[in-house]
């Protein structure tokens, strides 16, 4: 039996891995000249299980019209004339609703469990190296009310298995003393040590290499056309390769984990599949000569940024856009990560190594990702992962492997029928 993986990022790897364990023949088709070029080659850095909560909460409309047309705001919403986005829109404000919020936060930490062990285990068995730490996440506060209203979400958590917990500012600094400079403004944190950090792209084109070890085909510079069906099946995969040589591949299974693009791959099969890009934005800058950068990976929930540390650098990401496919550079919004960066950690790196780069994240309106079946009996998703592909990818692969073998996986999750 084979299977045509459509996409080369966190998931899709993941997925071909794990499916080329199961017994698969394995292609994975990307447009890219390599794995992890575009949402997975510089995200956050973070496994961040304990940041398993939706966008969509209680407090979340009354935010969105304070930030509406700010340009360096952590959420912007670019209205459109668009039906995709506002679609979106009205289902996000559904997801606000106290009884949603709680299940999607559930449903996002059993499977952020599950995708952390996945990781550890793959780690331990290919010793893949991609500067990773061990050291928790910090989510810092420096107004009590925040503080205040993360301490439900962080019960529920704790509930099911996540273990964080509110610790005031001299126990922060005590973790990570780079933030001592931040004494007398700090009201708190919130700190999980069972967190990790780590450069996605490194970790998954080291990992695509060693699935190319065992034997996946990886079809790379290759462009995804379209897929024809029959009869209730996809029959193949139209691709038009760097040379503009068109062809059709074809297998007794497809896997579309093409992130921000899969509703456009999907629409024209009837499939509505509610996802829509959120433009997220970072910045890397050399630390190399310099003292006092963290070496925790940090939140700051105010401006829903993160500082991870990756080796000799430092990895600055945040913000959301809601503005279609545009991949630009808004300097605005890069220039914030940075001044915010520099006031709480000043003279920790080199201004002038700065690297700005922008990716489109694949968002439903709950955060919880696409994973499973759809109508067409050998068709499967893994997508949708939002601002958590990294810390999901590894465990999505791992389960949408088993569905696909025919198998259950041992994952508590509301597998998709889309």
């Amino acid at each position: 039996m084979n299977v045509i993986v459509l996409g080369a990022g966190i998931t899709g790897v993941s997925s071909a891995w794990f499916l080329r364990q199961a017994g698969f023949d394995v292609t994975v088709v990307d447009r890219q000249p390599e794995a992890a070029l575009e949402t997975s080659f510089a995200n956050g850095g973070q496994i961040s299980v304990s940041q398993s909560e939706p966008w969509a909460n209680p407090g979340a409309p009354l935010k969105v019209l304070k930030w509406l047309w700010r340009e360096d705001s952590p959420l912007l919403f670019r209205p459109r004339l668009e039906l995709r986005q506002w679609l979106w829109g009205a289902r996000f404000l559904r997801e606000c609703m106290p009884s949603a919020h709680r299940r999607n936060i559930v449903s996002m930490v059993n499977l952020g469990l599950y995708s952390r062990d996945t990781l550890r285990a793959l780690r331990a068995d290919t010793g893949i190296e991609y500067d990773q730490l061990s050291r928790g996440i910090l989510q810092l506060y420096f107004d009590r009310a925040s503080l205040d209203a993360a301490a439900e979400a962080t019960e529920l958590m704790r509930e099911f298995g996540c273990e964080r917990y509110a610790i005031d500012p001299e126990r922060a600094i005590a973790i990570e003393p780079a933030l001592a400079g931040q004494r007398g403004r700090l009201v708190g944190a919130v700190y999980a040590a069972d967190d990790e950090s780590g450069d996605a792209r490194k970790f998954t084109q080291a990992l695509a290499a060693r699935a190319a070890e065992q034997g996946v085909e990886f079809r790379y510079n290759t462009c995804i056309r379209a897929l024809e069906h029959e009869d209730g099946a996809i029959t193949g995969v139209k691709i038009r390769d760097c040379e503009g040589r068109e062809a059709v591949l074809r297998a007794d299974h497809y896997l579309l984990c093409m992130g921000s693009y899969s509703p456009l791959l999907a629409a024209p099969l009837g499939l509505y599949l509610p996802i829509y890009p959120t433009k997220g934005y970072s910045a890397t800058l050399s630390t190399e000569g310099f003292e006092g950068a963290p070496t925790v990976s940090l939140t700051d929930d105010g401006y829903k940024m993160v500082y991870t540390r990756l080796g000799e650098r430092i990895r600055i990401a945040g913000t959301a856009e809601l503005d279609g496919y545009s991949t630009e550079l808004n300097d605005v919004r890069c220039e914030a990560l940075t001044r915010r960066y520099f006031e709480l950690f000043p003279n920790s790196a080199d201004p002038n190594s700065v690297q700005y780069w922008t990716g489109l994240r694949p968002s439903t309106p709950s955060n919880v990702p696409l994973i499973g079946r759809t109508r067409y009996r050998n068709l499967f998703l893994n997508t949708g992962h939002g601002t958590l592909g990294w810390t999901e990818g590894p465990g999505s692969g791992r389960a949408v492997a088993e569905i696909i073998a025919g198998r259950q996986p041992e994952l508590a999750f509301d597998f998709c029928e889309a």
